[in-house]
Order: structure tokens, then sequence, then C-alpha cells
């Protein structure tokens, strides 16, 4: 089954990965140092963020080691463009009618 970026982020420990993994490319036994699961348990979200296609994986003598796909995480920033226009517009509006709001109070 093909997984797609979104289901990568859906998860609240696949996304603590992708955070950790912006900092440097780690192994998974380094990856599991960080959460309260077995290695096992981060193995398994590690595959998944591989088959969402978000982090890459490189063999190095016996250890694996994680690294981010920026490109694949761009469809992210992509698919929220719409909406952070949209709020841009709402809180600049919003600004527009506190400073109305101030002056009309200055006045009185």
């Amino acid at each position: 089954m093909r997984r797609d970026v979104f289901q990568a982020i859906a998860d609240p420990t696949r996304r603590d990965i992708l955070v950790s993994l912006t900092k440097e490319s780690r192994n998974v036994n380094t990856l599991a140092d960080q959460f309260d699961m077995t290695r096992q348990a981060v193995s398994l979200h590690v595959k998944y963020l591989q088959e969402c296609g978000v982090i890459a994986i490189e063999k190095q003598g016996r250890e694996r080691y994680c690294s981010l796909e920026l490109n694949k995480l761009s469809e992210v920033s992509e698919w929220l463009e719409p909406f952070r226009q949209l709020w841009e517009g709402r809180f600049k509006q919003l600004d527009i009618l506190l400073k109305d709001i101030k002056s009309k109070s200055k006045n009185k």
C-alpha cells in the first residue's frame, strides 16, 4: 500500500520523529532512546515514514540512518498555502477593525 505525507504527519510520534530529524540524521536506536516505547515500535514508525516518502534510510555498516526527504514534506506546505492566505487576510481585516475602534475611542 502506498502511503502519503499526510498519513505520515497524522501521528504525534511520527511528527516527533520528523522534528528530531530536522537537527541531524539519526540512527534508529538514537531515535528510540527519545521515546517511551520499544525500539521495535519506533522502527515501525520509521518504516511507516519511509513508506510515506518523508524520510530516507541509509545503511552504514550495521546501523540504519534516517534523514528527512524535504521535497516530499513540501506537499504539506503547498496544501496549507490557501489556508495561510485566508488567515492572513482575516488578520489584516482584524487589524483594520481594531485600529478603527481605537481611533473612535480616542475621539470620544
